[in-house]
């Protein structure tokens, strides 16, 4: 029977539900089923720990059924550290009731980490598209996952900026969520001359300005004639533009 169950342990995959993802956590598990006196603990413990990676599945599944890789690391060392205090306590009875508290706290815990990343850290655009990589809470693999903009658009922002003669402007096009962004991408900048908002500017209008991996410019020895409207656009080497913003400098 103890062959039958080392097996078992050994060919049949767990349901893996994001926290069974980090193979330290698997580990413990079937470490803890062995570490049992009898056979027959072994196979109740086994039992246990199936039912906890339903519950573990189901609560996976309710909530989109990905993780990011910082998510999964607080959860899982969280977990972990959880389980080795519940190894180090004495059970002078049964452990299976035990067993039953610590898998279930593996549970709450996962449900705790994965309400706060898929309410904060899922789709942190609120405007502008996110095409992210995250990891897939069944497969254990990792997958993109695109987060369309919220309002629908990629022209996001407008700022107005001041600038005096002769002296600078800082343009920057930054915001958190652009580090998130799968693949290479570029900020490229462009200007229509005029003052701002005197007509409605068409894509003809905008001249190119500079390409650049960096988010901000900055505009030295500015003169009257280069007031305007200038645009920064976050795009791939194949022009998907997943966030624009605009900047009005005028008077000095």
């Amino acid at each position: 029977m103890l062959l039958m169950l080392v097996s078992l342990l050994c060919c049949v995959p767990a349901a893996k539900a994001c926290l069974q993802c980090d193979r330290k956590i698997r580990l413990l598990h079937e470490d803890f089923i062995l570490s049992a006196s009898t056979v027959d603990n072994q196979i109740e413990l086994k039992k246990i720990c199936d039912h906890a990676y339903v519950t573990y599945k189901e609560t996976s599944q309710e909530r989109k059924g990905v993780i990011d890789p910082t998510t999964l690391y607080r959860a899982s060392t969280l977990y972990q550290s959880e389980f080795n205090s519940f190894l180090k306590t004495p059970h002078p009875g049964s452990v299976t009731f035990e067993a039953i508290q610590i898998m279930e706290k593996g549970r709450k815990i996962l449900e705790k980490h994965l309400d706060t990343f898929i309410r904060d850290g899922l789709c942190p655009n609120k405007c502008g598209i996110l095409k992210r990589r995250v990891m897939d809470c069944f497969s254990c693999r990792y997958r993109i996952y695109i987060c369309p903009s919220p309002s629908g658009q990629q022209d996001c922002s407008e700022y107005p900026v001041l600038a005096e003669e002769g002296g600078q402007a800082l343009l920057n096009c930054f915001l958190p969520w652009h580090r998130l962004l799968l693949g290479k991408t570029e900020y490229h900048y462009s200007w229509a001359p005029g003052e701002p908002g005197a007509k409605k500017l068409n894509e003809s209008d905008f001249s190119a300005l500079v390409v650049t991996d960096d988010s901000s410019v900055v505009l030295n020895q500015l003169h009257v004639d280069e007031q305007g409207t200038y645009r920064c656009s976050l795009q791939n080497r194949n022009g998907i533009v997943f966030y624009r913003a605009t900047f009005l400098l005028t008077d000095w």
